[in-house]
């Protein structure tokens, strides 16, 4: 049984920082492609970071340069580091993790199979 627990969550001011952290079980992070998606309140679920086995990365245009996925094997848990927050990142962020494993790197929801309840971030101006 696969499960994802999201943590790491909370409010911040604009320009600070927060870590949300997935911890895995059921998968192994270092060979599932893994991502985290956010769901603004009233939107849709966006694709923020994917990370592939083989290192590969992609991340959505409004994070590049702000936000790194990242993943520790010994501890099967993958990372979103955010930096410089605005307050149009305030969401609900899930952990996700696709079941073949391999090297791709997707943003997209269908893509992904096992889901995080997810940890809300709120940035305030």
């Amino acid at each position: 049984q696969v499960q994802l627990v999201e943590s790491g969550g909370g409010s911040v001011q604009a320009g600070g920082s927060l870590r949300l952290s997935c911890a895995a079980s059921g998968v192994d992070v270092s060979w599932n492609c893994m991502a985290w998606f956010r769901q603004p309140p009233g939107k849709g679920r966006e694709g923020v970071a994917a990370l592939d086995n083989a290192g590969d990365t992609s991340y959505a245009d409004s994070v590049k340069g702000r936000f790194t996925i990242s993943i520790d094997k010994g501890k099967n848990t993958v990372y979103l580091q955010m930096n410089n927050l605005a307050p149009e990142d305030t969401a609900m962020y899930y952990c996700a993790a696709e079941r073949y494993g391999g090297s791709w790197v997707s943003l997209y929801v269908d893509d992904y199979h096992y889901w995080g309840q997810g940890t809300q971030v709120t940035v305030s101006s």
